[in-house]
């Protein structure tokens, strides 16, 4: 038996992005395999314009894949379609994107959000 499931990342449901409690701003997600305790699995991170993360610190090694849009770090750099970012365990940043973003979040651990 197969337990296997099969999306089309450009006609899931997408519900707002609370991933750190209240809902942000022009952010939506669709949850493939995630687990918000372990913070362990994958989902589809849809940025609308104007669209900025929370300031967080990666517990564990985050990478994504910039499907669509582009996506502008906290220290300028700015990743494109096609692109793969890895950031290690500990990395702190935060990003937002002028243009838009469809991205695939691929999470090995908990994002803790930087107090202000």
């Amino acid at each position: 038996m197969l337990d296997r499931h099969v999306i089309d990342i450009h006609s899931v449901e997408f519900k707002p992005f609370d991933r750190y409690g209240a809902p942000v701003p022009f952010m939506s997600w669709h949850i493939i395999s995630y687990d918000q305790t372990s913070g362990q699995g994958s989902y589809v991170l849809k940025m609308d314009p104007g669209a900025q993360t929370v300031p967080h610190t990666h517990m564990g090694f985050e990478e994504f894949l910039i499907v669509e849009g582009e996506l502008i770090d906290s220290d300028g750099m700015i990743f494109k379609k096609g692109e793969f970012v890895s950031f290690e365990p500990g990395s702190q940043h935060s990003s937002f994107s002028e243009k838009g973003a469809l991205i695939i979040v691929f999470q090995r651990g908990l994002n803790q959000a930087l107090e202000d």
